[in-house]
């Protein structure tokens, strides 16, 4: 659930140690924003996110040698473009993200 200010209710992470950290905790808390953290050893407490990380892994980080920290962040960049605007995703009936986006803020009120 979304609030008015655009940030979430909650976020779902994992116990890994990206998330389990002082500075998240802290970005979470003045933002009002609860952390729910999936149980250790349990990734389908959040499989939507294991499979994104899976492609993440295989697609892009698995695919490309990095030669540099902008290298890098341009070659992610492209994938995320692609995941996002061209690839079509059967989960929301072959669409891009970007067309369910852009259609639900069409019908959506002000």
């Amino acid at each position: 659930m979304w609030r008015a200010a655009g940030y979430p209710k909650s976020i779902c992470v994992d116990q890994g140690p990206e998330f389990v950290s002082k500075d998240l905790d802290l970005w979470a808390y003045a933002r009002g924003v609860e952390l729910d953290f999936s149980r250790s050893g349990k990734p389908t407490d959040n499989g939507f996110i294991e499979s994104l990380n899976g492609k993440i892994r295989a697609e892009c980080l698995s695919a490309h040698w990095f030669l540099s920290l902008a290298d890098a962040r341009g070659k992610c960049e492209r994938w995320r473009r692609d995941y996002n605007d061209v690839r079509p995703h059967s989960a929301i009936g072959y669409e891009t993200p970007a067309a369910l986006v852009e259609c639900s803020s069409a019908t959506s009120p002000p």
